[in-house]
């Protein structure tokens, strides 16, 4: 009885552990929200984030404030800090060589989230 009581409680314990460790490597993913009352912002605004000190990127139509996360990319910050200021989809979608991001990295964008690009008038 006691052989059988340890086994399923080492059995559950290690798999609440599992799912802690599975929950924890993909981030919560936030609400949908309102494209419509989201800020909206052209080239000539983003163009003026164009540093390591205030980085912002347009991805997709979607404008991204990356300044706080360039010290916690996985490489150089320096490798973000060519695109700050600009659109990047392309740089994005094939990180300059070939290669698109993981399904991981997409799911942290939204934390970066500014806004919404609009068309130039």
């Amino acid at each position: 009885m006691m052989r059988a009581l340890f086994l399923v409680s080492t059995v559950l314990f290690w798999i609440v552990v599992a799912a802690a460790w599975v929950s924890a490597l993909r981030p919560l993913a936030p609400a949908p929200s309102d494209v419509s009352a989201e800020p909206r912002y052209v080239l000539a605004d983003i163009a003026q984030h164009g540093s390591v000190d205030d980085c912002w990127m347009a991805i997709d139509g979607v404008v991204y404030d990356f300044t706080a996360y360039l010290p916690e990319h996985p490489t150089s910050p320096r490798v973000m800090a060519a695109w700050c200021g600009k659109e990047a989809s392309e740089a994005y979608h094939t990180k300059t060589r070939g290669r698109p991001h993981s399904s991981y990295a997409d799911g942290l964008l939204p934390a970066w989230r500014v806004g919404v690009l609009a068309a130039e008038p």
